[in-house]
């Protein structure tokens, strides 16, 4: 496999539609891949409610849904393994194919225990493909197209993600209320998922780590600056978390309709949707620097308004604020360890960033949660000065930073 040869200095840009017609098939193959897998995420939404169905209580079922987020931390930091030792087409294809069985299979389990495996090995297996995938959209992709790409990546993440509940209640109701479609409708997605890659992408490590595996992960973990980085991200991301786990919480003990929650909730998803890929059109040129410092800092600010006395004005403006920070910033973030990782190791650093980001995601509600049970609105000035101290430590790490390359170590 051989990665497309960077486009030069004096290229310009170029915007979404162009961008993806001058992609490689490999690449729109990973797209549309991406999408189809985030559009058939219907186990962590309908797994509290399935083991509820069999007779466990609720704790059973929640702490069950902890054991599969567990899976999918971990599960990157093998995937960034695996891509190394298989190839990026060899991973998506067998995290894939072992999702979609292991997804089948729940539905044949009587034992508690065993369900409990099974579902924490299936949320591994579920996100082994992710730095896989972006590996190969990084080493297929010309190093001025990066961002834009990475924002077409997040789009499909989005909309799939977006879908998905709707999709999964459409299967539950088909089945009469019970759960045989929308489980094997969700394994059957992840088994097509592994065609795809397997028919359409290209074999074999990448050039740059057939014969050097680098130094893995504790080389990883020597880049001072990335590591640096990768704290700022989980910083950011344990923040971003509060609008899913706190934000309700507060909303309902202040006595507001919910309406103005989901309305928030409902707005942020839209406007990503509809424009995180026209304005990374314009933001790719930014320096990485200013693109990511804004979209924390703007994080920062929209939880700072929340801390304001809780109304429907400050909860749709605060959601607002912080919502075009990450249509400014989101694609930037995501782009930015595969343009930085040493060839030999961008499946790591890749693999290393989305522990950071799902290690956030799952840390975030329950410190959020603690804090809210102690000093209850006052967890938004927390959340603010936490915020704070991301945007420090990540424009730290990307001092004298470009678009294309960091600084040496």
């Amino acid at each position: 496999m051989t990665a497309t040869v960077p486009a030069s200095e004096t290229e310009p840009r170029a915007g979404v539609l162009a961008t993806f017609r001058d992609a490689p098939l490999a690449v729109k193959t990973l797209l549309a891949g991406v999408f189809i897998n985030r559009l058939g995420g219907f186990l962590n939404i309908f797994l509290v409610l399935y083991l509820t169905s069999l007779g466990h209580a609720a704790q059973a079922a929640a702490f069950a849904l902890g054991a599969y987020g567990a899976g999918t931390v971990v599960g990157v930091l093998i995937g960034g393994w695996l891509a190394d030792r298989l190839g990026p087409r060899n991973t998506i294809a067998v995290s894939m194919a072992a999702s979609g069985v292991l997804i089948a299979a729940l539905l044949y389990l009587d034992s508690y225990a065993l369900l409990l495996a099974v579902v924490c090995v299936a949320g591994l297996a579920g996100q082994m493909f992710r730095p896989a995938a972006a590996t190969l959209l990084s080493e297929l992709t010309g190093e001025r197209q990066q961002v834009m790409i990475f924002a077409m990546y997040r789009w499909g993440l989005n909309l799939g993600a977006m879908a998905a509940p709707l999709l999964g209640f459409g299967l539950y109701k088909l089945g009469s209320g019970h759960y045989d479609l929308l489980f094997w409708g969700e394994a059957l997605i992840a088994l097509v998922f592994a065609a795809l890659a397997r028919a359409a992408l290209p074999a074999g490590r990448s050039a740059a780590t057939a014969h050097d595996h680098g130094g893995g992960y504790a080389e990883v973990l020597r880049d001072r600056r990335f590591l640096v980085y990768l704290v700022a991200t989980l910083v950011h991301t344990a923040v971003y978390a509060q609008y899913l786990s706190t934000l309700p919480l507060d909303v309902k003990a202040s006595g507001l309709a919910v309406f103005w929650y989901t309305l928030a909730v409902s707005l942020n998803g839209l406007l990503v949707i509809a424009f995180e890929l026209l304005i990374t059109k314009y933001t790719q040129t930014w320096p990485v620097r200013l693109t990511v410092g804004l979209a924390f800092a703007l994080l920062g600010a929209g939880v700072a308004v929340y801390a304001l006395p809780l109304g429907p004005a400050v909860i749709i403006i605060g959601t607002l604020v912080w919502t075009l920070g990450e249509i400014v910033g989101g694609p930037a973030i995501f782009s930015y360890p595969a343009v930085v990782a040493p060839a030999a190791l961008r499946s790591r650093y890749l693999g290393a960033f989305h522990f950071a980001f799902g290690l956030g995601s799952a840390v975030g509600p329950v410190a959020g949660g603690w804090l809210f049970v102690r000093i209850g609105h006052g967890v938004w000035l927390a959340m603010a000065a936490a915020s704070a101290v991301a945007t420090v430590l990540v424009l730290a790490a990307l001092k004298g930073t470009d678009n294309r390359r960091a600084p040496a170590k």
